[in-house]
């Protein structure tokens, strides 16, 4: 008797993934393993001339040493402040936002449009928003003159150090979690009515559902969020260079805006311009650090989020 052919479709899939792999390997592993390679290319000057070594010159100096120190880690101290202060109150509001509006008991009417209206943000591109709160915070804009009437500040508030980093933060806020209630809200569709059901019939506040049920499952969509906002967040580059332009990068001081708002992609791409600041093995090694705290940050929250398994395997 003869035996039927079976179709194996696993190799199928594999060859659609064969495309993404080898995006991966052009675009992003090989510029990683690039960057790694290139930060070990130290550039120090030798007399009047300048030289170049490999070795661990880049970040004995860059990173850990007095060269470089101060200014690496003020600007990962800068870039993670302007994330927190714009992530908390995003994952909050988008989580607080979602179980309203996929809250089937309380039947919204027009929670579409309205789900619409706050994603509408991040459409917007980040000029247009930086050039509109730049032009709203300047020496004339509409904002300093309100604050000057109130007695509230002098001058322009882009030009107060840490005001530009609040509004900064502002700006990613009010872009982003449109798009950060859009993904929580498909997570909370994706539970199962009937928990919900059981629970009202047990008896169970609107609070005790939310804690007890949208949470726990609702963990792996929070996993994505925190991840991709921590990848995106310590990235932050248009908005802040946008408000920071045409002024001196490499100028510190008490009153210098760019040393208060500087992240450390901005940094990066001082030292990878053409010009008397070009240091392609200083930017490599700041690029280093940069991943290996975002993938430790990733990591972090991956590790909070995952579901504990039972010692014996069981669920």
């Amino acid at each position: 008797m003869n035996k039927r052919k079976t179709v194996e479709y696993g190799k199928y899939g594999l060859l659609f993934l064969i495309p993404f792999f080898l995006v991966f390997l052009v675009f992003q592993f090989y510029p990683l393993m690039y960057t790694i390679f290139e930060s070990f290319e130290y550039t120090y000057k030798n007399g009047r001339n300048t030289a170049t070594s490999r070795g661990l010159g880049s970040y004995t100096n860059y990173v850990f040493g007095k060269a470089g120190a101060n200014e690496i880690w003020k600007g990962i101290y800068v870039t993670v402040i302007m994330w927190v202060m714009n992530f908390i109150p995003q994952i909050l509001l988008a989580l607080l936002l979602a179980a309203w509006f996929s809250d089937v008991n309380l039947k919204l009417k027009g929670a579409g449009a309205y789900k619409v209206i706050m994603y509408m943000p991040n459409i917007i591109t980040a000029a247009t928003i930086a050039v509109l709160f730049y032009n709203l915070f300047n020496t004339t804009g509409a904002m300093t003159k309100i604050f000057e009437a109130l007695h509230i500040s002098e001058g322009s508030v882009i030009d107060k150090g840490w005001s530009s980093l609040f509004i900064i933060a502002f700006i990613q806020f009010w872009m982003w979690y449109g798009n950060t209630m859009i993904v929580l809200s498909a997570g909370i569709l994706g539970i199962n009515p009937s928990l919900y059901e059981a629970a009202m019939v047990d008896g169970a506040t609107g609070k005790q559902q939310f804690f007890r049920i949208t949470l726990p499952l609702l963990k792996p969509i929070l996993q994505f969020t925190l991840v991709t906002s921590a990848i995106g967040g310590l990235q932050m580059f248009d908005i802040p260079q946008l408000f920071n332009e045409g002024k001196p990068v490499l100028q510190f001081g008490k009153d210098d805006t760019i040393y208060s708002t500087r992240t450390v992609v901005m940094l990066i791409k001082n030292y990878v311009n053409n010009g008397p600041t070009q240091n392609m093995g200083r930017a490599a090694a700041y690029s280093v650090v940069l991943f290996v705290i975002t993938l430790c940050i990733s990591l972090i929250f991956y590790k909070l989020t995952s579901e504990k398994k039972p010692k014996d395997g069981r669920r």
